[in-house]
């Protein structure tokens, strides 16, 4: 089945009644993901029985196979689902329950669903859609939800919350698998924001930013180009024109977090992109990034990702 069996195999399993949006983003994310030697994933759209899947907006999918002619995946991903009248599907169940053990297994939107009624969210920590969070909780009791998280990386088992945050769980497993400059690649190529942590609020029910003017775009984008600079909260809205109050009111309706935080994130980002791609010493890494100190910059890349920059360097350097 599988094209190039030296690729990361991905099987995207749609299970009845299928969210169409999430059922599109693996392939449209994953395929056509290269790196220095080609594409780097192998992406199969498959149901259990090969047979159409009717979706929750009044139209059917046709994927390309059934499971047992995927082969063995090195991930499988379920899409969201209808929870209206959410049953566990045995076959689905006895499917997941069978892959061998290290596949990566990651849902997307209400695909959680699915994992948990398989039992493989038991006692670990997963997000799905905030609207759904009520019933997952009656449903499965014994599973950790956090409905306020954009995705969790539990290790092989990953899951994610509604529609969009299933775009930045991919773009997170590239990342992981291949670091930041092939994950940006994958971002500019699907014209998406290349990060949003996965600690990120899902903007429960968040208010349209205000009508007229610009925004804070223009002042985040002056940000980017003065990473290195000390900004402070007051130069920054000063910069919008706005007062402290209006300027981080404003931001966060934008952006889905405060100033401060979105450029930390962006200061991180940086200096992982330099890890990868430079030699810089990690100390020049840091005052390059904005972070100061090889010390700070240490704990701001544990915190994030639990790794410090010497070892991230040596996993995710780009020759």
């Amino acid at each position: 089945m599988w094209e190039d069996p030296a690729m990361h195999r991905i099987a995207v399993l749609g299970v009845r009644t299928v969210v169409g949006f999430d059922l599109a983003i693996p392939p449209q994310v994953f395929a056509g993901t290269s790196g220095p030697q080609g594409e780097l994933y192998d992406v199969t759209v498959c149901s259990i029985d090969g047979g159409p899947l009717p979706t929750t907006r009044g139209f059917s999918v046709l994927p390309e196979c059934g499971v047992d002619a995927v082969g063995v995946p090195d991930t499988v991903i379920v899409p969201g689902v209808d929870t209206d009248d959410f049953t566990e599907d045995p076959e689905v169940t006895d499917y997941l329950r069978g892959l061998p053990e290290g596949t990566r297994i990651m849902s997307i939107c209400t695909g959680a669903f699915v994992l948990a009624a398989a039992g493989l969210l038991d006692g670990r920590p997963v997000t799905t859609h905030w609207a759904h969070a009520e019933r997952f909780r009656e449903m499965f009791p014994q599973v950790e939800l956090h409905p306020d998280l954009l995705f969790v990386d539990d290790g092989d088992v990953l899951t994610s919350a509604g529609v969009a945050a299933g775009i930045d769980l991919c773009l997170h497993v590239i990342r992981s698998d291949h670091g930041s400059e092939i994950a940006n690649r994958a971002a500019r190529r699907n014209v998406v924001p290349p990060w949003r942590d996965g600690g990120q609020s899902q903007f429960i029910e968040r208010p349209l930013p205000s009508p007229g003017g610009l925004g804070t775009a223009p002042t985040r984008e002056w940000m980017l180009h003065r990473l290195a600079e000390p900004l402070t909260l007051e130069g920054i809205a000063a910069h919008a024109g706005m007062s402290v109050r209006t300027f981080t009111r404003r931001f966060r309706e934008e952006a889905g977090t405060s100033p401060l935080d979105w450029l930390l994130g962006q200061r991180i980002e940086h200096a992982r992109h330099l890890l990868e791609r430079t030699d810089l010493p990690i100390e020049e890494v840091a005052v390059r990034s904005g972070l100061s100190t090889a010390t700070s910059l240490r704990k701001h890349l544990r915190a994030k990702l639990g790794i410090g920059p010497a070892a991230y360097r040596r996993t995710f350097h780009q020759n």
